[in-house]
Parts: structure tokens; C-alpha cells; sequence
């Protein structure tokens, strides 16, 4: 694999998405968790996609539970909580891991770009990764960054 549009993932309803489908878009993709203390990060990744999404720029969340189960069992409750209290528009897609041997290999992939302090593994919910236009992954965020940094970086690489 040789940048993120290589990949393929899971849809909420179980069908498969390519990335390739993205193409030419500049990407933010963040592991979610809706009952996580960073969960409000929602709202400003929101406003991000809104501001920003006519000039192409896609988010893609994928909720993770490896952390002190934060997420729901059921996709259905995590869709609907995300819409209902963040207003999120930008595709949530099927639960999945960031780490161990069932990591989904995309975040593999996130994880080798971009190593993060010490160590390549994902620390907790919201890590957040900034791929450009070409599918190569830029920068890595860590989850205590709020959506609103990661502004500068868009405007500097894409906008």
C-alpha cells in the first residue's frame, strides 16, 4: 500500500468503501468515541467539515472501543448519538481497532506515516491524521488537539 487510497473499510450498513473514492480531496481521519471525555471534539470537527467541505475537504470517523469501551455496541447508537448531539454530517464509518492484531490495516497504515511521541500506537480516542490530495498522509494530531488547530495546517496544505 502506498498511500491511504489504497484502502478499502467497512460502512456502517456493512457494505465496502474505497478511498480511492476520495481521490484528489484533502482528508482529516480521526478514531471516535461517543462516550469519551473528548467527544465534544465532534463539534469542531464539524465546523471544519462545514467550513471547509466545498473546497473538498472530507472527515472520516471510525469509532474505535480499545479505549475503556467508550463506544456503543450497536453502530445504530453511535450514528444516531453523533448526529443528534454534534450535528455530524461527515461519514462515520463501521467500528473497528487502531491497535493490536486486529487493527484495521488503514490505521496500520496512519500509524507508520506517522509515528506518534514515543511510540507508533494509537494513545486514546481522537487521534486525528491529515492526509493530502495525493493520499499521503501529513501530519498526526494527538488527542488532546482540538479540531480548531489542525485549521492552520488545512490552510497551509490545501486551501
Amino acid at each position: 500500500m502506498t498511500n491511504v487510497y489504497d484502502f478499502t473499510v467497512k460502512l456502517t450498513n456493512g457494505h465496502q468503501k474505497e478511498l480511492s473514492d476520495y481521490e484528489g480531496k484533502p482528508l482529516i481521519i480521526v478514531n471516535t468515541a461517543s462516550k469519551c471525555g473528548f467527544t465534544p471534539q465532534f463539534k469542531g470537527l464539524q465546523e471544519l467539515y462545514d467550513k471547509y467541505q466545498d473546497r473538498g475537504l472530507e472527515i472520516l470517523g471510525f469509532p474505535c472501543d480499545q479505549f475503556n469501551n467508550q463506544e456503543f455496541d450497536n453502530i445504530e447508537d453511535t450514528t444516531a448519538f453523533c448526529q443528534l448531539n454534534y450535528g455530524v454530517k461527515f461519514p462515520i464509518f463501521a467500528k473497528i481497532d487502531v491497535n493490536g492484531e486486529n487493527a484495521h490495516p488503514l490505521f496500520t497504515f496512519l500509524k507508520e506515516q506517522k509515528k506518534g511521541i514515543l511510540s507508533k500506537n494509537i494513545k486514546w480516542n481522537f487521534t486525528k491524521f491529515l492526509v493530502d490530495s495525493k493520499g499521503n498522509v501529513v501530519e498526526r494530531y494527538a488527542p488532546t488537539t482540538d479540531p480548531s488547530k489542525i485549521e492552520e495546517d488545512l490552510i497551509k496544505y490545501f486551501m
